[in-house]
């Protein structure tokens, strides 16, 4: 199952679940795609803060669920005061209606306790590379039932603020709720990664969200990823 690139440092990723059973099953799955180092584990919230800023991690896999701190608080204290870890949430189906204060705090991934494997991974790659990255159930769960207001009328809306971008915008975006991070968009569009920032950076502030997630979350509205 490996699929590691082994000429390049480890990700260093900071595992926080209140369940040593869950902890346990995450850090063998992300061992067994190689190219990851599971450098901390917390379970608790409170203890999660303390270690990413004891170790620095390239990025927290946070439960929601946790006590002393839920998940919600820690993600949001370590994008504070950890800026250079980026931040994950791993979740439950039955949790979405969280993710809206998530993403409001700056978290650029959602992930699944109970997703394949290999999603997994390639979530923790994504949000450590900077993309952002949505699990395609909890994506399909926030559009239908976590932002409010009509599906269709969401769609619609989507549409309209994705009809105001180039056609060159609708591409970068797209790729944005695929997942993949600026590097893969550069390759994936023959463009330099400089223009790639520069594209995103347009795209985000066109369609007035604060981050890719957010972004992600319009592409999937408009039809541009299939969940």
């Amino acid at each position: 199952m490996s699929t590691g690139d082994t000429s390049r440092a480890p990700i260093r990723v900071l595992l926080a679940d209140d369940e040593a059973m869950v902890r346990a099953g995450v850090r063998a799955i992300l061992g067994s795609g190689g190219g990851t180092d599971v450098v901390a584990e917390a379970g608790d919230g409170r203890e999660a803060v303390e270690l990413a800023r004891a170790h620095r991690p390239d990025m927290a896999l946070l439960d929601i669920r946790m006590p002393r701190l839920d998940g919600l608080a820690a993600a949001e204290e370590i994008i504070r005061t950890v800026p250079g870890t980026a931040v994950a949430m791993l979740t439950t189906f039955s949790e979405g209606a969280y993710v809206t204060r998530a993403l409001g705090g700056g978290a650029t991934g959602f992930l699944l306790k109970s997703g394949d494997p290999y999603e997994l991974i390639a979530g923790v790659r994504a949000v450590a590379a900077g993309a952002a990255f949505l699990s395609p159930k909890v994506a399909r769960y926030v559009i239908d039932e976590g932002l409010g207001g009509g599906r269709l009328t969401r769609e619609a809306r989507a549409r309209a603020r994705v009809s105001a971008l180039s056609p060159r915008e609708r591409e970068v975006l797209g790729l944005v709720g695929a997942g993949l991070s600026n590097p893969e968009i550069a390759a994936r569009l023959h463009l330099v990664e400089g223009t790639v920032k520069a594209y995103v950076s347009a795209v985000l502030d066109r369609l007035g969200v604060r981050n890719r997630v957010q972004a992600a979350i319009v592409a999937y509205e408009a039809g541009l990823v299939e969940p």
